[in-house]
């Protein structure tokens, strides 16, 4: 029997972690590109087209809703770091990585990753404690979230999905 829970979330569902540690969410956000690049390089067209669940998006989409997932990060940290608690923008994320773009080649994401989680670590590293303690509002679960606990998010997001590509290479010994 197949045990789609943890096929969804196999490294567990975010929680903000009891002992925060930024400097380590910060250093996963910085590292993060190098490690989804070397997991899908030698993947195929056809792997790359596999989903990693049943019903599940495929690695491909995987790779570019990260891209998409992490650039509307990037903007909110930069909004709330100059807004007074802004009310951020949900979006549509199964819409959007049903989108042309979703079906590019990767390379077009793996490169904007980079390019986003660079200046993403050099905000990050430059922020004060006061600006981790900033928040912005979030109006599907109806709270704020502070930027520190969104740094852990992120964090987690990124090797969350990095899982799900991994975990499926290993159970079709790729």
């Amino acid at each position: 029997m197949i045990d789609i829970e943890s096929l969804k979330y196999p490294i567990g569902r975010f929680s903000m972690p009891a002992e925060p540690d930024l400097k380590s969410a910060i250093s996963e956000i910085t590292q993060f590109p190098e490690l989804i690049e070397a997991a899908t390089a030698k993947l195929s067209k056809a792997q790359l087209d596999s989903p990693y669940r049943p019903g599940g998006w495929s690695l491909r989409q995987v790779v570019h809703h990260l891209a998409d997932s992490h650039m509307n990060a990037f903007i909110r940290f930069k909004l709330t770091l100059t807004e007074d608690t802004p009310t951020i923008k949900p979006y549509l994320e199964a819409s959007w990585a049903n989108l042309a773009d979703g079906y590019l080649d990767i390379e077009s994401s793996i490169i904007l990753l980079k390019q986003i989680h660079f200046k993403w670590a050099v905000l990050l590293e430059s922020m004060s404690a006061e600006d981790f303690d900033r928040c912005y509002f979030h109006p599907e679960s109806q709270k704020k979230v502070p930027l520190s606990e969104a740094t852990h998010l992120y964090a987690w997001h990124g090797l969350h999905h990095l899982a799900h590509i991994q975990h499926l290479a290993l159970r079709e010994n790729w």
